[in-house]
C-alpha cells in the first residue's frame, strides 16, 4: 500500500478516513443493536447481515479506488458520509433508549433515613447537634428507622443519649413534647405523617427541618425477577406523592396500589386497587400485627412488598414505583387524555397549591390535560375542597378511597389508549425521559425492552378498537366493613377498613386462574333478559360476606370494667378480671394487662385485666350497745314512718343503673362498632 500512498498520498488518506468513518460507524450500530436484547431478532439479525455487507463492499471499492491509476473517487465522499451518519444517528437513538430504560432498571432497594430535630433548633448539620437526647425505632429490623439511624449514630460518633419508641407517629410525637431533640424519621416523613389520623403535628414540613440525610442501597430479594414476561406475571404498581419530580430519593406513601394480573398468552388483565386502611398484618413488624397497609410504607419498598404477598399469596414479580407528578408531564407530551369523568369537583394542584392554582373539572367525557389528570386519580374527600371551591364541584358524587382507585384505574386505561397513537420519534423519546425520571421497577433491562413485543402485538391487534377492551380488563373489588380498631403502629384506635376474608378469597381466585395457577372456572348455562342491561360481576363483590378478620388486642389501661367488657364483646375477646388495691392508676380502671396491646387477638388467649379497687376502711366499733338497742325499741309509729323507706330505697336502687347507661353512652363514643354502613362501588 506503501507504493499507492507514494503514488497519490490525497486520494489514499481521503479514501482511508472514508473507510474509518464508515468502519466506526457500522460498529457503533452493531452495539447498539446488540443492546436490544429479545426485540425483533430477526430483523435485528437481517440489518447486521447487510450493515456488514455494505461494509465489505464499501472496503472493496475503496481498495481498488486506491489501486487505480486514473479511477474516480470522489464520488465516495458524500455516499459514504451519509451512510454513515445514518448508521450513527440511529444507534445514537438506540443507546440513548437504552440508557433512559437503564435508569428505570434497578435490583436495588434504596432505603433513605432523615436526621430530623424542629425547625427552632440551632443545629443546622449534624455536627451542630447538641447533647440532647435522639430517637429511633427500637425494632430491630427497620431499616430506616433502626439500622440506619445506628450506622450514623457510631460513624458520627454521637455520644447522646439513644430513645427507643414503638412507632414513627409516637418517636415524632416525642419530637414534638421535647423527650428527644432529634429523631430518625423516612426521608419521606413530611408526606407519609402529616394529617395522620390520631395526631396532630401540625404543619409538619415547616415546624421540622432535616439536618442530615443518611443513604443505603439493599439487593432486592423478594420479587421474582426472573420471571419470563412470555409466561403470566404480576405487577405491584405503588404511587409516589412526591414534592419533586425526580423519584430517585422519594419514598413512596402507599396511598396508591394496584395489584395487576397480566397473561400475555390471553391478553387478559387484572386489576385490584387495594384500600390504603385495608386492615391487615404488617410483614415486617415483629408478630405482624394487624394495621392499615398504607403504615406499611413507612417501612420501605420491601415491606409492603412482602405484607401484600403474605396476605394475598399470590407472589409479585415486578414492582414499579411511579411518581404522581410524573404523571401530569406524561399526560401534557401525550396532548391530554380522554376520560369519562363521573361528577364535577375541583382539587389541588400538583405542587399541593389551592387558590389561583385550583384544578377545575367538569362532568361529562372530555380530553384531561396533566393537572387535570393527576387531580382525577388523587381526589377522595371534599373536606379541603369546601374552603376553596364553589359550591357546584362540591359533594357532587361519592369521594372516598374506593371511587379513587376507581379513578386511577380509568387513567391508567385512558393512557394506554393514547399511547397507541403515538407515531413520532420525538415524542417517544419525550416519554421515556418522562417516564425514566418518574419510575423506578426492578425489572431487568431485557425484560423491560421485551414490553416492546407484548406492545406491538397489541397495536396489531387492536386495529381501530380500544387497548382496554382488546386486553380484557377486569377488575377486583375488597369487600369489607367500616371499624375502628385498636392500631398498634399509631398506638391508637383509628378507622380502619376490615375485608371479608370470603371477598379476599375469591379474589385471590381469579387472580390465579389469570396466572394459569388454577383452572378456570367455565360457566356453561346463564340466563338473561333483553329489557334488563347486563351487569357485571365483580370478583370480590359478587357474593354475601360474612367472615371478617381478627383485629388486635388494644391498651385498656384506663378503661372501665364495663368499657373493657363492651369492647371484648364486640370484637370477641376472650377476658378476664383480677382486682388489686395496690398500683398507680385511678380506682375503677384497669391499671394492667397480661398481654401487650398489638397482639392479634386470635394469638392472644384470655387477656387478663387487673383493675385497681378501693382500699376497705376499717369498721369503727359502737360505744353505746344498749343505747342501740333501746333506739331499736321505738314507739310503733315510728315503725309505721320507717316502713315507707323501702320504696325510698328501691328508688336509690336504680341509680347505677342509670351510671351505667351513661358509661355505655361514652363507650359507643369511645369505640365505633362495625354498625357503619358496608362499603359499595
Amino acid at each position: 500500500m506503501l507504493q499507492y500512498f507514494k503514488r497519490d498520498p490525497k486520494k489514499c488518506i481521503i479514501l482511508t478516513i472514508l473507510f474509518l468513518l464508515m468502519s466506526i460507524a457500522s460498529i457503533y450500530l452493531l452495539y447498539a443493536m446488540s443492546l436490544l436484547v429479545g426485540i425483533e431478532n430477526r430483523v435485528r439479525f437481517l440489518l447486521a447481515i447487510i450493515i456488514v455487507l455494505f461494509g465489505i463492499g464499501f472496503s472493496l471499492g475503496y481498495i481498488r479506488s486506491i489501486k487505480r491509476t486514473k479511477g474516480k473517487y470522489l464520488f465516495y465522499i458524500p455516499i459514504t458520509v451519509l451512510y454513515s451518519t445514518l448508521l450513527l444517528v440511529v444507534g445514537y437513538y438506540i443507546i440513548k433508549t437504552y440508557h433512559i430504560v437503564d435508569r428505570m432498571s434497578t435490583n436495588q432497594d434504596y432505603y433513605y433515613s432523615s436526621f430530623v430535630v424542629l425547625d427552632n433548633n440551632k443545629a443546622d448539620k449534624i455536627e451542630q447537634f447538641g447533647n440532647g437526647d435522639i430517637g429511633i425505632l427500637g425494632d430491630s429490623t427497620s431499616i430506616e428507622g433502626n439500622q440506619l439511624p445506628k450506622e450514623v449514630i457510631e460513624s458520627k460518633k454521637l455520644k447522646n443519649k439513644i430513645q427507643e419508641y414503638e412507632n414513627y407517629p409516637t418517636l415524632i410525637q416525642a419530637l414534638y413534647d421535647g423527650e428527644v431533640e432529634g429523631a430518625f424519621l423516612p426521608s419521606g416523613y413530611v408526606t407519609l405523617f402529616q394529617g395522620l389520623e390520631g395526631y396532630e403535628f401540625g404543619n409538619i414540613a415547616d415546624e421540622t427541618k432535616v439536618i442530615y440525610k443518611h443513604s443505603k442501597e439493599i439487593k432486592n430479594t423478594s420479587t421474582n425477577q426472573n420471571a419470563s414476561l412470555k409466561e403470566p406475571f404480576t405487577i405491584l404498581l405503588t404511587g409516589v406523592d412526591s414534592e419533586k419530580e425526580d423519584i430517585s430519593d422519594s419514598t413512596f406513601n402507599g396511598d396508591s396500589l394496584m395489584l395487576i394480573t397480566f397473561n400475555p398468552i390471553t391478553l387478559n388483565t387484572t386489576i385490584l386497587s387495594i384500600p390504603r386502611d385495608s386492615f391487615v398484618p404488617i410483614a415486617c413488624v415483629s408478630g405482624n400485627p394487624r394495621s392499615k397497609i398504607t403504615h406499611a410504607a413507612s417501612y420501605g419498598q420491601q415491606c409492603m412488598i412482602d405484607t401484600i404477598q403474605n396476605y394475598t399469596g399470590i407472589t409479585i414479580d415486578y414492582y414499579v414505583k411511579m411518581n404522581f407528578k410524573g404523571v401530569v408531564k406524561l399526560v401534557d407530551t401525550l396532548g391530554g387524555v380522554e376520560v369519562d369523568v363521573p361528577f364535577a369537583f375541583c382539587e389541588q394542584n400538583s405542587n399541593r397549591q389551592w387558590g389561583e392554582n385550583t384544578v377545575y373539572v367538569e362532568k361529562g367525557l372530555q380530553t384531561l390535560n396533566g393537572e387535570q389528570a393527576l387531580a382525577f386519580a388523587r381526589h377522595r374527600e371534599d373536606y379541603w375542597s369546601r374552603q376553596f371551591c364553589p359550591s357546584r364541584y362540591i359533594g357532587q358524587g361519592v369521594v372516598n378511597d374506593f371511587v379513587r382507585g376507581q379513578h386511577q384505574q380509568l387513567v391508567v386505561r385512558a393512557l394506554l389508549n393514547k399511547m397507541k397513537t403515538v407515531r413520532s420519534l420525538d415524542t417517544v423519546t419525550q416519554l421515556l425521559d418522562t417516564v425514566s425520571n418518574n419510575m423506578k421497577t426492578n425489572m431487568n433491562n431485557s425484560q423491560i425492552l421485551s414490553l416492546y413485543n407484548i406492545g406491538k402485538d397489541i397495536i396489531a391487534k387492536a386495529s381501530g378498537e380500544n387497548v382496554e377492551d382488546l386486553l380484557g380488563i377486569h377488575k377486583l373489588y375488597l369487600s369489607g366493613v367500616d371499624a375502628y380498631m385498636y392500631d398498634p403502629l399509631i398506638s391508637s384506635t383509628v378507622y380502619e377498613y376490615l375485608v371479608y376474608e370470603d371477598s379476599l378469597a375469591e379474589v385471590v381466585e381469579a387472580m390465579k386462574q389469570n396466572l394459569g395457577l388454577s383452572e378456570v372456572q367455565i360457566i356453561k348455562e346463564f340466563t338473561f333478559d333483553v329489557n334488563e342491561p347486563y351487569t357485571e360481576i365483580i370478583p370480590g363483590q359478587s357474593g354475601n360476606y360474612s367472615k371478617l378478620p381478627h383485629g388486635n388486642i388494644p391498651d385498656f389501661t384506663g378503661d372501665t370494667e364495663l368499657q373493657a367488657r363492651s369492647y371484648a364483646n364486640r370484637y370477641g375477646i376472650s377476658l378476664s378480671f383480677q382486682y388489686t388495691t395496690t398500683g398507680n392508676g385511678t380506682v375503677g380502671t384497669v391499671i394492667s394487662q397480661n398481654v401487650k396491646a398489638g397482639t392479634s387477638i386470635d394469638r392472644a388467649g384470655t387477656v387478663v385485666l387487673t383493675i385497681l379497687k378501693e382500699k376497705e376502711q376499717p369498721k369503727e366499733e359502737s360505744t353505746k350497745p344498749k343505747e342501740d338497742e333501746k333506739e331499736t325499741t321505738k314507739p310503733s309509729e315510728d315503725d309505721n314512718q320507717e316502713s315507707t323507706k323501702p320504696k325510698d330505697d328501691d328508688n336509690e336502687t336504680t341509680k347505677p343503673s342509670d351510671e351505667k347507661e351513661t358509661e355505655e353512652e361514652n363507650i359507643t363514643e369511645k369505640v365505633p362498632g362495625l354498625e357503619l354502613s358496608e362499603e359499595s362501588e
